[in-house]
């Protein structure tokens, strides 16, 4: 019975008996100045609470109350949740990083994993070539696969990201999992290409809502200095790519035939191209990362207690339950807070003469408006936040665009890479796929240690893995050896995994707060545009050249090379408003 007592969301303080202590014990955390702050037409970075902290006073309620209209009166917006909102964040900022926030981070990282597993079109890229062969469609048409899954991805994110302000985070962060587990293994039984294709869109449905309800998520329970774990969740994107491609080498190989499309007979689009029983690898693997997903779901729903965020619950006027999440983090790190329900009212007002609460229709008209000109215009104010944002949305459709167009068809490209371009072995492919894949976890922790390099930054660390990415893809392209072209995708996926978990990190810093969400909801939105249109790209050019995908992702990442050189602002020791 203890793993059904994990699904029940206790919303009582005392379940948790003895980690209440007064205010007046707990140690306060004063921020550090590094750095001068940027001024408020600089549009940029960070909030006060993520420069370093360091032991000073005790805490009172009064000192309380005056940080809080201090903050207050800088952002400009005041109202009892506003408040209320900030006091929780000091309580989850004294009760410390713990177990359960390590346990978040991992599990949180499993969506992560899950998307580079499934939708950023490592499983998807893998199964391309064996797709064309089961049932029988060219090289270019199989390739709108990947638009068809996109769209699923794209509808996903939003969706989740809507839903998990309506229904809550709880159930958003399993479901998200679950139905790209079901999904994924659904489509390992495909029939036709047709219905294997709209069971991936039914994944990417899924999974597309893993990185803005897992992000947000993990944010909300973690204490301000370690605000910086979010960028490293960026490991897990290219760890997922990894064991992928292993479980790839390791099964597609032994269960597929090497049948030249052109000796094909295409009769009706379905006719395989081999015998069934001599190319099921490819669903194999598919079904395996089915397994693999739906294990990782059922880490989160069985063996993990995950608290509803306390702020969403605040926004419902479930005060007492907010409270008391605050009171179940501490009781699972073994620790103390100070948080009442009588210290909320104290700075924030009663619920009877305030309400917070927020109806679904409330927030979905909120949700609604968030492209409205109103709410973008304060992203235009200043000349360099108005550079800011233009080059900021550039950069991410440029990168939705050139990164699938390489890395969405790796496998085929690497199939052609035989001297004269004849075809390759299974098993070579694959394999040189696993070493490509290998080559890229290093750049996410790399990322995470240049970015704080003064001269370098994050601006610098972009600009330069950028133009690193564009350089190896035209390298790609001058030669046809195995082993040459191995080398350049690998240091190709070293530098495009820096450039990423750079990017994760700098949008959000230089946004103003209460901007910030519209501003990257945009640019991820443009992302999966371009995502969704690089298959047509790819299938189009690449009848008259095969090389055409490569050579227009390569000149596309030095558009974004570009736009990261004129960025006017670096986030680096900034202070954000």
């Amino acid at each position: 019975m203890s793993w059904f007592l994990k699904l029940v969301h206790t919303k009582e303080t005392a379940n948790y008996p003895g980690v209440l202590i007064p205010l007046q014990q707990v140690q306060r955390y004063q921020p550090v100045d590094s750095e001068p702050e940027v001024k408020p037409d600089d549009g940029a970075a960070d909030d006060e609470d993520d420069q370093p902290l360091l032991p000073g006073d005790t805490w009172d309620l009064g000192s309380l109350k005056a940080e809080i209209e201090k903050e207050l009166a800088e952002s400009g917006k005041d109202s009892p949740y506003e408040r209320k909102s900030r006091v929780i964040n000091r309580a989850i900022q004294d009760v410390g990083m713990g177990r359960y926030q390590w346990e978040l981070f991992t599990l949180c990282g499993m969506g992560w994993l899950a998307d580079n597993l499934w939708m950023q079109l490592e499983g998807l890229a893998l199964v391309l070539p064996r797709l064309a062969v089961d049932f029988g469609v060219s090289e270019n048409d199989v390739r709108y696969t990947t638009m068809i899954t996109f769209i699923g991805l794209s509808i996903g994110s939003t969706f989740w990201g809507i839903a998990s302000d309506l229904i809550g985070r709880r159930p958003a962060f399993n479901m998200t999992l679950f139905l790209c587990g079901a999904f994924g293994f659904a489509a390992a039984f495909g029939p036709n290409w047709p219905g294997t294709a709209a069971l991936f869109l039914c994944m990417g449905l899924g999974v597309g809502g893993n990185l803005p309800v897992d992000g947000a998520l993990f944010l909300e329970f973690l204490p301000f200095e370690s605000n910086n774990l979010l960028t490293l969740l960026s490991v897990w994107w290219p760890v997922g790519q990894l064991i992928a491609s292993l479980v790839a080498w390791a099964v597609i190989p032994p269960f597929s035939c090497d049948t030249k499309l052109e000796s094909c007979v295409l009769t009706n689009g379905e006719q395989p191209c081999c015998a069934r029983e001599d190319n099921r690898g490819w669903r194999y693997f598919i079904g395996i990362l089915g397994i693999m997903t739906f294990l990782m779901f059922i880490c989160r729903f069985f063996l993990f207690r995950l608290y509803e965020s306390p702020k969403l619950l605040l926004s419902r006027g479930r005060q007492d339950e907010a409270v008391a999440v605050v009171h179940g983090i501490a009781h699972h790190n073994k620790a103390k807070t100070w948080l009442t329900e009588e210290i909320l009212n104290a700075v924030g007002g009663h619920p009877e003469a305030q309400s917070l609460t927020q109806t679904a229709a409330e927030i979905a008209k909120s949700k609604t408006n968030a492209l409205s000109w109103q709410v973008m215009k304060p992203l235009f104010q200043g000349w360099r936040l108005a550079v800011t944002t233009i080059l900021i949305w550039i950069i991410w459709a440029t990168i939705g665009m050139a990164y699938p167009l390489f890395n969405a068809f790796l496998p085929q490209y690497l199939a052609k890479s035989g001297k004269d371009q004849a075809p390759v072995s299974t098993q070579t492919v694959y394999r040189n796929y696993f070493i490509t894949s290998a080559a890229g976890v290093p750049g996410s922790i790399i990322a995470c240690w240049t970015v704080d390099i003064k001269y370098v930054g994050r601006k610098g660390t972009m600009a330069i893995s950028t133009l690193f990415s564009a350089i190896f893809l035209y390298l790609f392209t001058a030669s046809t050896t195995p082993a040459y072209q191995t080398f350049c995708s690998a240091a190709e996926a070293f530098w495009q995994n820096i450039m990423y978990g750079v990017l994760y990190a700098y949008t959000p810093e230089v946004f103003p707060a209460p901007n910030r969400g519209t501003a990257t909801g945009i640019a991820s939105l443009l992302n999966r545009i371009t995502g969704i249109c690089a298959p047509i790209v790819a299938a189009n050019s690449g009848i008259k050249d095969p090389l055409a995908p490569i050579l227009a992702a390569g000149a596309i990442y030095l558009v974004s090379f570009v736009a990261t050189v004129f960025l006017p602002i670096e986030t680096r020791g900034q202070q954000s408003l």
